[in-house]
């Protein structure tokens, strides 16, 4: 079986709660109360994307970076 790998973005929202994102799918956002439980949520979310979606090459992930910009208050 091939595996397949999935960049994926992970955040913390107001709540606690862990938010994942797969930016290779539209729409393919998952969440959950630890940051595995997310994780096996957006397997399981991409699992269904792949159904529905033919994969396509799609760029190269690279990685994410954080960008500071001064805020005018």
């Amino acid at each position: 079986m091939k595996m397949l790998h999935f960049p994926i973005m992970i955040e913390i929202d107001e709540d606690g709660y862990f938010i994942v994102s797969c930016p290779s799918f539209k729409g393919c956002h998952s969440y959950g109360e630890t940051i595995d439980e997310a994780l096996e949520n957006i397997k399981e979310v991409i699992e269904m994307c792949l159904e529905e979606q033919e994969l396509e090459p799609v760029n190269k992930f690279v990685g994410f970076r954080e960008v500071e910009i001064a805020a005018h208050a």
